[in-house]
């Protein structure tokens, strides 16, 4: 039996998100002792970066989605690739805090031309049934970048020094460069297809006038249309306030585990069985998604990741490790239905601009996330009230969560 090409798509897209967002996010932190190491910064002029990482990428995600909308997907992840490539040479030459932040800048353009966004589009363009299963297959690569790239970074570190190591990893965007040129096709269109279930008769994607059959893609609302809506308010005020949690919580776990009396190894388990669960928070929830009420799959999946937080807010060392294994589940499972649910409520047809917009707010929220938690522990003395800060937030995204309306799917 023939494989659906959109599946190859969907693998390929969880392999730059893998390497793009690997390498940005949690790869980065492991050269963290080394810099401070090298150049005596302080632990606040060293943290400033991810602000700016987020809070730029932030601001790019919309225009970078327009481009999308008019060139395709394909030239923009390649443009990233580069980008990142060029990024990390320049990484292993830095001599001063300003350049870290130039570059720390320059990658908030590579998430958006090569991060969640664009690989989002990607894979809508090529699903309309079983859409939720292949942005969660997608977005799987996320968590597998954080559970490989600090490890990789580690071990290149200890072997060759920070500075060669920046350069030996500038070799993984640079072979994905190559295999996104041969393989990645904007839309089924490009290889003779049609987008997997795209013919179903009723399905809400699909329009016909006479013989002509509209585009999937060209399918949805505006972008001034959508923005009117209190769904887009509604997924926009979760995302930002989600990934405030979800960011904050990331950035401060390993420092939180060492203070409860882990040791490092130990706390890294830790890191890693987040990343691990988020892993599998995607999978599950998207497969979900595709099977239940997606509305109620969101709110079930807010509900999960909202317990986690509460109970490492209530620093009870037996907690910690179900704290984990719930908020893990509960931040992957989000991130896929965060992504399905834009797709779902607007449409393609202006979509690079709406999860754009969205964009801003969950950078922004995130890179918020991880510098306000640090401060709130350094005024405070300790992650309590910072963790309560996140379970507050996650509650007021499951309130915001009951006003997004979703057009009914098939699967």
């Amino acid at each position: 039996m023939k494989i659906f090409y959109g599946w190859v798509i969907a693998f390929m897209a969880m392999i730059i998100l893998m390497i793009s967002n690997g390498i940005v996010i949690p790869g980065i932190t492991v050269f963290d002792s080394a810099l401070l190491e090298s150049f005596g910064w302080s632990r606040g002029a060293l943290k400033f970066r991810d602000l700016l990482t987020f809070a730029f990428a932030g601001l790019v995600g919309p225009f970078a989605g327009a481009l999308a909308d008019r060139y395709g997907v394909r030239r923009l992840i390649a443009f990233g690739l580069l980008l990142l490539a060029g990024c990390l040479f320049a990484y292993a030459r830095i001599q001063s805090v300003a350049g870290m932040y130039i570059i720390h800048t320059l990658y908030a353009a590579v998430l958006a031309t090569s991060g969640l966004i664009v690989a989002v589009m990607l894979v809508s363009h090529w699903f309309v049934a079983r859409r939720g299963t292949a942005i969660g297959i997608a977005l799987v690569g996320t968590s597998l970048g954080g559970i490989i790239f600090p490890q990789l970074g580690t071990s290149l570190i200890e072997r060759y020094g920070w500075r060669r190591a920046f350069e030996i990893e500038a070799i993984f965007p640079i072979l994905l460069f190559v295999l996104v040129l041969l393989l990645v096709r904007d839309r089924p269109a490009d290889k003779g297809l049609e987008a997997l279930g795209a013919s179903t008769a009723g399905d809400p994607h699909e329009q016909k006038t006479g013989a002509q059959k509209t585009s999937v893609s060209d399918q949805g609302m505006d972008y001034g249309a959508a923005l009117r809506t209190p769904t887009f308010w509604a997924l926009a005020f979760a995302a930002m306030t989600t990934f405030y949690a979800i960011l904050g919580a990331q950035a401060h776990l390993f420092l939180h585990l060492t203070d409860q009396g882990f040791d490092p190894g130990t706390a890294a388990k830790g890191v890693s069985l987040l990343f691990l669960l988020a892993l599998v928070g995607k999978v599950t929830f998207g497969f979900l998604a595709d099977q239940l009420d997606r509305k109620r799959v969101f709110l079930g999946n807010l509900l999960v990741m909202l317990v986690g937080v509460v109970l490492l807010a209530t620093m009870v060392p037996s907690l910690i490790w179900p704290a984990i294994a719930l908020f893990g589940l509960g931040w992957g499972g989000l991130y896929t239905l965060l992504q399905l649910l834009t797709v779902e409520s607007f449409g393609l047809k202006a979509f690079g601009k709406i999860l754009g917009t969205i964009t801003v707010l969950d950078a922004l929220g995130g890179g918020l996330g991880i510098w306000l938690t640090g401060l709130l522990f350094d005024r405070t003395g300790s992650y309590q009230v910072p963790f309560a800060v996140l379970a507050v937030l996650v509650f007021f995204a499951l309130l915001a969560a009951t006003q997004v309306r979703v057009a009914p799917h098939r699967s």
